[in-house]
């Protein structure tokens, strides 16, 4: 018997993890690529600067995460893939960071757009992932011989 409220939600993390994943290749490479066009701390500030391979190297510890939420949810691990898509959305709120240096909001329009666009997309990850913890009794009821989510 298929599950109404999981189908529906498996739905939807397909759809906002598929938009989120294509956003974040797009600021990724951008902040790789264009390393020195995005803005950078002063001498002396606390906030750290990843090096430009380490902002590469992050996209895909982030979406390693993502994919293991993925394969979690699919096995109906629901407390488990809401944590690792937590750790995914850390991929776009991360974003959030540009915007604590100064000359952040002189960036092109373009660089504003899809930087924005994965703080969004992180919020909305991270928002799933609260609910779907916060309702795994309902997503993936336990079953005789099964574990809980």
């Amino acid at each position: 018997m298929t599950n109404p409220v999981y189908s529906r939600a498996t739905r939807f993390l397909f759809v906002a993890l598929a938009l989120a994943v294509a956003v974040s290749v797009v600021h990724y490479i951008d902040n790789y690529m264009n390393y020195h066009d995005y803005p950078m701390p002063g001498p002396g500030s606390p906030v750290p600067v990843p090096s430009a391979t380490v902002v590469g190297a992050s996209w895909f510890v982030f979406t390693a995460s993502g994919a293991l939420g993925v394969w979690l949810w699919s096995r109906r691990r629901i407390v488990a893939s809401a944590i690792a898509l937590a750790g995914y959305s850390l991929s776009g709120l991360v974003g959030l960071a540009h915007y604590i240096v100064p000359g952040a909001f002189a960036m092109v329009w373009w660089r504003q757009t899809h930087v924005v666009a994965d703080i969004v997309c992180g919020l909305v990850i991270a928002g799933f992932a609260a609910w779907a913890a916060a309702n795994a009794t309902r997503l993936a009821p336990a079953s005789p011989g099964r574990h809980s989510p």
